[in-house]
């Protein structure tokens, strides 16, 4: 009997001791290092060229940080495009390697998504997160720059189109015409399609089409109100019309337009507009006027309800966007297109 209960003794410590082992787990290294970029130092530049779209631009490796156990680690490579010191971080690339190997195009196409602008030298800082789970603290590299020129992507949006019986007086070709007609675009993909339409005369009919046929569905209607295959909707004033379709909602808007730049480059300063002139052949909006050194923007029907800067500085425009600088006084030839989905301007010292 004592020897049974010496044997349940040492039974019982041995479990115990078994159970308190089981429980520690893997033991973290409480210093396990941040990655370290090993292919490159930073301060590169890349030029990138559609050309070369499907050629590798670089391989980016790092040394991995030793958290002590076998850990599954994704890795985060991301970009500072806003100047925020990664405090809203835009994610360039992610990957369970300590590797990544990317080519020009797929550089070109994130740099794009971010917003970086294209057809200018831009430092973008980056750095490499590793994270294992939440709870582990992530691992951030030290901050490294590359600068990079990108190309603009031409980006395809779904459109719908505006055939009617004002085309050939405006200079979209021939009347009731879907395959010449102006489109409308929905960038964000989301069935609401916005876009500019010029119409040369007073009543002047049209219609929406889905495609660029009479075939694939249209939609007519009145007073804003949609309804597929309805009647001919009405222009009743002649002008350039901002057109908005809600096709979710079976609704449209039209505003009419005459544009003008405005700002202390311009002889009116920001308390009055210079009126632009409608090209219906290029369908252009132009304007030739002495700029000073300044800024500029530009609005339609002399208010500010409606009118456009640029984010970027780089050709493109985005509703109530930053003033645009004008680094030179002189002579300029000044150009609004907002005959596609991505609203354009030039400025041309003459």
């Amino acid at each position: 009997m004592k020897n049974l209960i010496i044997s349940l003794i040492a039974i019982i410590g041995l479990l115990v001791f078994t159970s308190c082992e089981d429980t520690t787990g893997p033991q973290v290294n409480s210093d396990p290092g941040s990655p370290a970029l090993s292919s490159h130092s930073g301060g590169e530049s890349f030029v990138l060229n559609e050309e070369d779209a499907d050629e590798e631009l670089f391989t980016l490796s790092w040394e991995a940080p030793d958290f002590g156990f076998n850990a599954a680690v994704t890795y985060y490579i991301e970009m500072d495009v806003d100047g925020s010191d990664f405090e809203d971080p835009v994610t360039f690339a992610q990957t369970n390697s300590t590797s990544i190997s990317m080519t020009v195009g797929e550089v070109n196409n994130r740099l794009n998504v971010a917003g970086v602008p294209f057809g200018i030298e831009s430092e973008v800082p980056m750095r490499i997160r590793a994270h294992v789970s939440e709870d582990v603290n992530d691992r951030i590299s030290e901050v490294f720059i590359f600068a990079f020129t990108p190309y603009e992507i031409i980006i395809e949006f779904p459109e719908i189109y505006v055939p009617g019986g004002y085309q050939s007086a405006s200079g979209y070709t021939a009347d009731w015409s879907p395959e010449n007609a102006p489109a409308l675009a929905s960038v964000n993909s989301n069935e609401r399609y916005e876009g500019y339409v010029y119409f040369a005369s007073d009543n002047q009919e049209f219609k929406f089409t889905a495609e660029r046929n009479w075939n694939d569905g249209d939609w007519g209607g009145s007073e804003g109100s949609l309804e597929p295959g309805g009647s001919n909707l009405l222009i009743e004033n002649a002008g350039y019309y901002k057109i908005n379709v809600d096709i979710p909602n079976l609704t449209y808007e039209l505003l009419a337009t005459d544009w003008g730049l405005i700002g202390d480059a311009t002889p009116g300063g920001w308390d009055g507009d210079t009126d632009m002139t409608y090209d219906s052949a290029d369908k252009v909006w132009r304007l030739t006027v002495d700029l000073t050194v300044g800024e500029i923007k530009f609005r339609a029907n002399d208010a500010w309800d409606l009118n456009y800067g640029s984010e970027n500085v780089d050709g493109t425009l985005q509703p109530g966007a930053g003033n645009i600088p004008i680094e030179e006084a002189g002579n300029y030839t000044v150009e609004l297109d907002l005959s596609g989905p991505i609203y354009r301007y030039s400025l041309e010292l003459n």
